[in-house]
């Protein structure tokens, strides 16, 4: 982005710091940049297809007679399908990983290429602002696109149906919200990583790609050839070893990021989910057929939200090391 076009008097305008005024001039440039009004057109044309979807199957989804208290109203209208469409929450962890990349590909290094980067830090603006607000801008247009996208599916939820919205309702699809962008801001902190180390674009979007591409794609592809070649044959061994060895494969696809995000939104969006993983028929005995507490949904996903911060933090962590570390006089 060209940062070249803010002022001396901006900069040294007492009422806002430098990191506002690099945010706001960041948040301009991406919005108006051709890649994000690209994948923001997809994103909101699956997101009309899935609401058309929902909406003309919820009525079946719901059944005659539903109590709206436990129905789960909202929710329904985000995960419920007529079978030809993924549902929404899945096309974003496909699409979500390419709009973080979008935005961060060429963070730095297309300042260094213009020569505009070692212009903005002989200005009184420490590296670590310009890196923070480099982050932050594509971060608030994300939250903004995803909250205005969620909350219109409520308002054309309560104009279709004419039913109120419940306060667990809310809490979810807020902490949906926060996930979405904290998934995206993932693959926001890479894509600024790799900005940071290659000098040129054309070499940090490849390889942000291929690392989306290897985790989404040829990961779980590697994962069940091995899991084949060392496991023995599902045929040959009881139920309880079945589920032991299926468990393994689980944990093992959590190392991806997609997978965490999916199990998270899958707890989250169905509440009669209770468990991320296959039950025995001891575990299941005795229990009665009823929706999990927005609390105890929490708690099931609490460890891919935690897992989700940590590795957000710790590649930031790491780009901000590449950064200060970086020579940007040559």
């Amino acid at each position: 982005m060209g940062l070249k076009t803010i002022s001396q008097k901006d900069l040294q305008n007492p009422t806002f710091s430098n990191l506002s005024v690099i945010v706001r001039k960041e948040v301009k440039d991406l919005v108006s940049s051709v890649r994000f009004i690209i994948l923001a057109i997809l994103i909101i044309l699956t997101f009309l297809a899935t609401m058309y979807a929902s909406l003309s199957n919820l009525k079946n989804t719901l059944g005659a007679n539903y109590d709206s208290t436990k129905s789960f109203v909202y929710l329904k209208l985000l995960t419920s399908g007529d079978g030809n469409l993924p549902r929404f929450h899945v096309f974003i962890g496909f699409l979500g990983p390419l709009l973080g990349i979008a935005l961060g590909f060429d963070a730095v290094n297309s300042e260094r290429n213009n020569g505009t980067l070692i212009k903005m830090l002989s200005q009184p603006i420490y590296r670590d602002t310009l890196l923070l607000a480099k982050f932050t801008s594509p971060i608030i247009i994300v939250a903004t696109f995803f909250l205005s996208l969620f909350m219109l599916s409520v308002g054309v939820g309560m104009l279709y149906t004419g039913v109120s919205i419940e306060p667990s309702e809310i809490i979810r699809i807020l902490v949906l919200i926060f996930l979405t962008v904290l998934y995206v801001g993932f693959w926001l902190s890479i894509s600024i990583m790799l900005s940071i180390k290659y000098n040129q674009t054309s070499t940090s979007a490849l390889l942000a790609i291929g690392i989306w591409l290897f985790f989404s794609v040829f990961y779980p592809i590697l994962l069940q050839m091995c899991m084949k070649f060392f496991l023995p044959d599902p045929n040959t061994i009881s139920q309880d070893e079945l589920i032991y060895y299926n468990s393994i494969i689980m944990d093992l696809l959590r190392f991806t990021p997609n997978q965490l995000y999916m199990d998270a939104t899958t707890i989250l969006l169905m509440p009669s989910v209770r468990s991320l993983g296959p039950l025995t028929m001891e575990q299941m005995t005795g229990t009665l057929p009823s929706n999990l507490t927005t609390w105890d949904s929490l708690l099931i996903v609490w460890p891919q939200l935690s897992g989700l911060i940590a590795v957000t933090i710790l590649v930031f962590a790491f780009a901000y090391t590449l950064f200060m570390r970086k020579e940007i006089r040559n």
